[in-house]
This record gives structure tokens, C-alpha cells and sequence, in this order.
């Protein structure tokens, strides 16, 4: 099973790329770096920790 990369940021909608910067908790919950910092590195979905995203190669 592969991990879902999501396309848009869960709390302001703003646009990710695979191969940019992301977190992510257990559940694959996505957020950009500024709304990770702004939820103090916590899901608000399932209070879980959230974790730099790998990074996927551009095509």
C-alpha cells in the first residue's frame, strides 16, 4: 500500500507538491509547513504528531 500524497494543504488549502515540503500524521492528515507550525506539530483531526512528508522525485 502506498502512501497518498495529497495535493492541497487539510486546514487553508493551499497547493503541495510531491516533491515539496509537507507533514503528515499516521492517518496521511496533510499540511503545509506553516499550518504544521501554527498547530504545534498536532493533527487537530486525531491530536496525532505530525512528521515531515517524504518527498517524491518531480516527473
Amino acid at each position: 500500500m502506498a502512501l497518498e500524497m495529497r495535493e492541497t494543504c487539510e486546514r487553508c488549502a493551499v497547493s503541495l507538491t510531491g516533491d515539496g515540503s509537507a507533514s503528515i500524521c499516521s492517518y496521511e492528515c496533510t499540511f503545509c509547513p506553516d499550518c504544521t507550525e501554527a498547530l504545534a506539530g498536532a493533527c487537530p483531526n486525531c491530536g496525532g504528531e505530525l512528521v515531515d512528508r517524504p518527498r517524491r522525485k518531480a516527473a
